[in-house]
């Protein structure tokens, strides 16, 4: 593999191109990459880059939300195919069909989400900073899209809102129950949980929040022990952090298949032939980005 790293760099210089990604793909593609992150992370390096092309290691939104912040830089995704259920659970026409129903309803909308969705909304949110978000807000009545979890979270942490949730969520994280974390804590430990998990499953947790706010937790820990309760493959990069913790992914599937698409062969083929750009169109990423430089300045 190292031949493999040593091409991925040498194309990545001559290029003059970025690599980001996402804690949830393959550990070999978080060691080559020029930053690793969370939602919110990437976002802000994305913008904030000088590289001529972006290759962006995460789901198709992620990318999406890259091109819309930089509309002249090259966008590339090693696999166009890599996308999100969760974001698939909202659509366009839907949420302005709420929107005209309930003019007084502000959107906040996760960023795991499409283009198109993200257009039709006042301001964008991570599982980092949703919570700020909705409380920086003037109305009172908040539509939450797309993610029940996260947005009940929300609703717990923010008082004086009305916030409806729409009903998506992240596969992968709803499927984590009571009884695998009481199974695995049984044999000691501190428990961290994404937000995205099932209220149920948050209430046992020693600590929840975003993977990079986890990513903190960890390193400030007196916990020999940590139960994980997001992807499995933030392990990697927590046993860099911290390689005295023993970690444990809080049940075995824990697995995001689509991130797993993204493969180091193909981000050596994105390099190489360039491939799989990523255009968004100039309209619905005006808007899209409004809502996304909304969230920014707010964070």
């Amino acid at each position: 593999m190292e031949k493999l790293a040593e091409r991925i760099r040498e194309l990545k210089e001559r290029k003059n191109a970025v690599i980001l990604a996402h804690y949830y793909v393959d550990g070999f593609i978080q060691d080559v990459a020029d930053f690793v992150g969370d939602s919110l992370e990437l976002a802000r390096k994305a913008k904030s880059t000088d590289a001529d092309i972006i290759v962006f290691c995460g789901v198709y939104f992620m990318a999406e939300t890259a091109k819309i912040l930089n509309p002249e830089k090259k966008v590339l995704i090693p696999y166009y195919k890599a996308g999100c259920l969760m974001a698939d659970m909202a659509i366009a026409e839907e949420i302005e069909e709420f929107r005209k129903q309930n003019p007084d309803f502000a959107v906040v909308t996760y960023v795991n989400s499409s283009a198109d969705v993200k257009a039709v909304s006042d301001v964008c949110c991570t599982s980092a900073n949703a919570v700020k978000i909705v409380e920086s807000l003037e109305e009172e009545k908040i539509l939450f899209v797309p993610d029940r979890n996260l947005g009940s979270y929300v609703a717990s942490k923010v008082k004086g809102k009305e916030i409806y949730l729409w009903e998506g969520y992240c596969p992968i994280h709803d499927k984590l129950r009571v009884r695998d974390v009481e199974e695995r804590k049984r044999k000691g430990g501190v428990f961290i949980a994404h937000p995205e998990c099932r209220e149920e499953v948050r209430k046992l947790a020693d600590f929840v929040g975003s993977t990079s706010q986890i990513v903190r937790f960890v390193k400030e820990t007196d916990a020999s022990r940590v139960i994980v309760g997001t992807e499995r493959e933030t392990i990697h990069h927590l046993k860099k952090v911290r390689p005295d913790v023993e970690f444990e992914v809080a049940y075995d599937g824990f697995i995001c298949d689509q991130m797993k698409l993204i493969t180091p062969e193909r981000l050596l083929k994105a390099l190489e032939r360039e491939q799989f750009e990523v255009f968004v169109d100039e309209e619905v990423a005006d808007k899209a980005r409004e809502a996304i430089e909304r969230m920014l300045a707010l964070s």
